[in-house]
């Protein structure tokens, strides 16, 4: 019988960053996957950034995790998207190779010593006495492990559908897991059916390219490890739009999606919507925007972004041929819809275990997310905690005021999900002071804490800052057109070089470290509001709940109060006010009750 500290079962982004994380941490580590050449694999774009996401890999990056370092590696075209906006919501979106994406992925984690690729499906949990003691196969085997992080994605009963017909995949070409939807279910975990899709794969030379508007990569190209790879501007992407004849074939074949027939039951993703949707619910829009994008530098096929579609191949074929530059595509692989299971994220603790089973994690589209950015960061955290969890350590949590990955688990944990979850960074409440840029400040220590980074990449950052901190306070010390040369760079038309060019540098090192400095002069006084916000925030946090709070004895708070919180159990008031329906009477009769009883 083979056995490990921690069990990680699939090999998507939310397994990569799960078997990685944990094995950093000095677990050993069982990745069991169906087939390990599938590791890596993007089923939909190949693309890893954007609003709200790239933010969630700066700070994967800043944790030790893979996935920025495999983005850049592979990148075939860069883009900073927003950048007329402000710096909390600019985000850089890398177009990578997606056949290089996975054997990067596959390369690194089984290099690594700690980490051991076993082929098998899972049948079950293996429990005994009520405990999790490892995972059992289809074939038979026992796997024994104190942890076990479950990273299924859409696979868990997984079903596509190509109109109104259907059959058992967890995606394209590749089975679903069978068994495993019951046996979380045993232990007590309640599963919701959630839906998602991906667009058809279009043939590179049946596109006539003449009729799309090209968008070029950024030159210099963006990275998220300050790494660029060989080929990051090797690419353009290009633009379409639908058209009324798009529109017109959508809607009069509505009968034939299964969404619109009744067929499936799972709820798909708000703000990822399919072009049924888009057509459907946005009827007073004549055309809709596509990118096309290639799948990368030796494959055949391009990616229609914006175009997922459940309805039947041979009219795919027709919506396709429907938009500009595409009147002679060949469709190499058409768009299908996908149900599968998924678990209520509300029966999961911040570091994403398992309130039903201890010793077990879930992360990514199991916990009812949506994107690989959202699942690489659960996995990462639910691995960490898996090791953590094995050698007897308490959990590792990432506070809401951390970054965008402490909000996505907050909201999960606490307020819970009936739509597949995607970030975004009107989420986040204080976005100026979680920006991708400074990502490693605010996560290097709780990195290096946790065995994710080693020590001197810590003493790099203290340095870093320690250089911008020393900048700031010379801009404040010279004097410049009658005003500090700090409060000089708060005009729109100054940057920080043109200071420079007046008054000289300072001892920085590298364009990373003046953007540090023309951030925080230029948005001082926004960055000061949302610390006091922090400030505010932090006075919930202190009133600390009691595990073993009996919600019912607390007096004046309501029946639906008690009920969802005693489900949730929060740590904190703070995390009490995010529960959806505690109303503010709830909280007041709460932090009453806190300041009269001992902890």
């Amino acid at each position: 019988m083979a056995v490990y500290d921690v069990i990680v079962v699939g090999g998507g982004h939310a397994g990569i960053e799960a078997a990685w994380a944990a094995a950093q941490a000095g677990a050993r580590v069982g990745l069991v996957t169906s087939n390990p050449e599938r590791i890596g694999l993007m089923p939909c774009n190949p693309a890893v950034g954007g609003p709200g996401k790239s933010q969630l890999v700066a700070e994967i990056v800043a944790l030790g995790g893979l996935m920025g370092r495999l983005a850049d590696a592979t990148a075939i075209h860069t883009r900073v998207l927003n950048r007329s906006k402000g710096p909390a919501v600019q985000s850089l979106r890398v177009q990578v190779d997606r056949d290089a994406y996975a054997l990067g992925a596959q390369r690194v984690l089984l290099a690594h010593p700690g980490i051991e690729s076993v082929r098998a499906e899972v049948a079950a949990l293996w429990l005994e006495g009520g405990q999790l003691r490892g995972v059992r196969t289809v074939d038979g085997r026992t796997l024994a492990a104190q942890a076990v992080v479950v990273a299924s994605g859409t696979f868990l009963s997984g079903v596509v559908w190509y109109g109104r017909q259907s059959r058992p995949a967890g995606r394209q070409g590749e089975p679903p897991a069978r068994f495993l939807s019951q046996s979380l279910r045993e232990a007590g975990h309640t599963l919701l059916r959630f839906k998602t899709g991906t667009p058809p794969r279009i043939q590179a030379d049946s596109v006539d390219y003449a009729a799309l508007e090209t968008v070029p990569a950024d030159d210099p190209p963006g990275t998220f490890t300050g790494q660029p790879g060989p080929h990051a501007t090797a690419r353009p992407t290009w633009q379409t739009r639908t058209t009324e004849a798009t529109h017109r074939l959508i809607q009069e074949n509505l009968h034939l999606s299964p969404l619109y027939g009744g067929d499936i039951e799972g709820v798909g993703p708000r703000y990822c919507p399919s072009i049924e949707d888009k057509v459907v619910r946005f009827a007073d829009k004549e055309t809709h925007l596509l990118f096309v994008e290639p799948d990368g530098l030796e494959t055949s096929e391009l990616y229609l972004q914006g175009f997922s579609s459940s309805l039947p191949p041979e009219l795919q074929e027709r919506m396709v041929r429907s938009l500009p530059g595409f009147e002679r595509a060949v469709i190499q692989r058409y768009a299908y819809a996908v149900e599968y299971d998924a678990v209520r994220s509300t029966e999961l603790t911040p570091g994403l275990q398992s309130r039903k089973l201890p010793g077990l994690f879930t992360a990514g589209q199991l916990n009812g997310t949506s994107g690989y950015e959202e699942a690489a960061a659960q996995g990462l955290l639910a691995g960490l905690n898996a090791a953590r969890y094995a050698m007897g350590l308490e959990e590792a949590v990432l506070p809401r005021d951390s970054g965008y990955i402490g909000v996505m688990v907050d909201d999960l944990v606490h307020r819970g999900t009936d739509e597949p979850y995607r970030m975004m960074t009107s989420r986040v409440e204080l976005r100026l002071l979680c920006r991708a840029d400074n990502a490693d400040e605010r996560l290097a220590e709780r990195a290096v804490a946790w065995g994710l980074q080693p020590a001197e990449r810590l003493e790099a950052v203290r340095q870093k800052y320690a250089r911008v901190e020393a900048e700031l306070k010379r801009l404040g010390a010279v004097r410049l057109e009658g005003v500090s040369a700090a409060h000089y760079l708060r005009r729109p038309e100054v940057g920080y070089a043109d200071v420079v060019e007046k008054i000289g540098a300072g001892d920085l090192r590298g364009e990373e470290e003046a953007q540090q400095v023309e951030i925080r002069a230029k948005y001082a006084g926004y960055i000061d509001r949302q610390l006091k916000l922090r400030e505010r925030l932090a006075e919930l946090d202190a009133y600390q709940i009691p595990e073993s709070l009996a919600y019912a004895t607390v007096p004046s708070l309501s029946r639906e109060a008690v009920e969802k919180l005693s489900r949730v159990r929060p740590r904190t008031v703070a995390e009490a006010s995010r529960v959806p329906g505690i109303r503010d009477s709830d909280l007041t009769a709460l932090l009453i009750h806190l300041t009269k009883v001992p902890a």
